[in-house]
């Protein structure tokens, strides 16, 4: 069975006992998260929009920080330039059921 969710924004196609880096979640590792499902397939049979029952779970694993990014701006010949850097923040969660 396959499901698209809705994390922050951003939709992710799961299966079950798949691990996958979203968005930060809030909670702690092992934590449980219910998700907003928007499709759902299970065998050939397609369930879309507000008719949809079935429900997604998954499991906080971790939080992790991405790769750094930098922001670099510079002005030829006058002197100026900005260095600045941010890692984004994910969450590591593993599908537990689609049900």
């Amino acid at each position: 069975m396959i499901a698209v969710v809705k994390i922050a924004g951003q939709q992710f196609k799961v299966e079950k006992d798949q691990t996958l880096y979203v968005p930060h979640l809030d909670g702690n590792a092992g934590d449980k998260v219910e998700l907003e499902v928007l499709l759902a397939d299970a065998n050939g049979q397609l369930s879309v929009g507000s008719s949809i029952a079935s429900k997604v779970s998954a499991e906080i694993l971790d939080h992790v920080k991405g790769d750094t990014v930098i922001a670099y701006k510079q002005k030829r010949r006058k002197g100026f330039h900005k260095k600045k850097g941010h890692r984004t923040a994910y969450t590591q969660i593993k599908v537990t059921s689609i049900a």
